[in-house]
């Protein structure tokens, strides 16, 4: 007669560790290894540093070519430029942990923006546009980075829609603000439950 069978707690105890042990490696699978990969949502990091998430949106090194290889689109700078001629525009947003939004403006051929947009914590970000003729096929990136500010001066390569992805990949809520100002003719808003138009804001004196 074995143990478990003069001991049946041990049997069931032995039975829940097994169960326990099992949740927690699948739990760490997911966590490691399938967020990063499926979604881009990183939150030991391990995704960055692997490649991992990467796999999320596998053409975003293909983008970011595109977009560097045009000159004179992007100009950054190290603090907040003089407005550009035209509509300006003020927007807030508060990012909950892991919650992504994006913000875009409607653009025609040549025209310019000055923007500067500032958070009190760290985002990922892709500023990124894609043409009304080719769509998001066609999509450039101008700046891939993770940080809590950026500013800078635009020119629109084509008529399309451009803008900013952000993503919180901490579990603290980041509120955003962006100042705009120039030619533009619209804006979206896409929070994951599809895109939707947008007012321009211009901030109260």
């Amino acid at each position: 007669m074995t143990d478990e069978q003069t001991n049946p707690s041990a049997s069931r105890r032995k039975t829940v560790l097994a169960a326990t042990a099992a949740v927690v490696v699948l739990g760490a699978i997911g966590i490691f290894f399938v967020l990063p990969a499926e979604t881009g949502i990183d939150p030991t990091g391990f995704g960055e540093t692997s490649g991992l998430s990467e796999m999320a949106n596998p053409q975003a090194g293909e983008f970011l070519e595109r977009g560097r290889n045009r000159k004179g689109t992007f100009t950054p700078t190290a603090t907040p430029p003089e407005a550009e001629p035209g509509k300006t525009d003020h927007w807030t947003f508060e990012l909950h942990p892991y919650q992504e939004i994006e913000l875009k403006y409607v653009l025609d051929k040549d025209a310019p923006i000055t923007f500067a947009w500032r958070a009190d914590g760290p985002l990922n970000f892709d500023m990124h546009a894609h043409p009304f003729a080719g769509g998001e096929a066609l999509t450039e990136s101008y700046a891939v980075d993770k940080a809590d500010r950026q500013s800078g001066r635009y020119v629109a390569p084509f008529a399309g829609i451009h803008g900013w992805h952000w993503q919180n990949r901490t579990m603290n809520t980041v509120k955003l603000t962006l100042d705009a100002s120039g030619k533009i003719t619209g804006s979206k808003l896409l929070d994951g439950r599809g895109e939707k138009d947008r007012e321009l804001t211009p901030e109260p004196q």
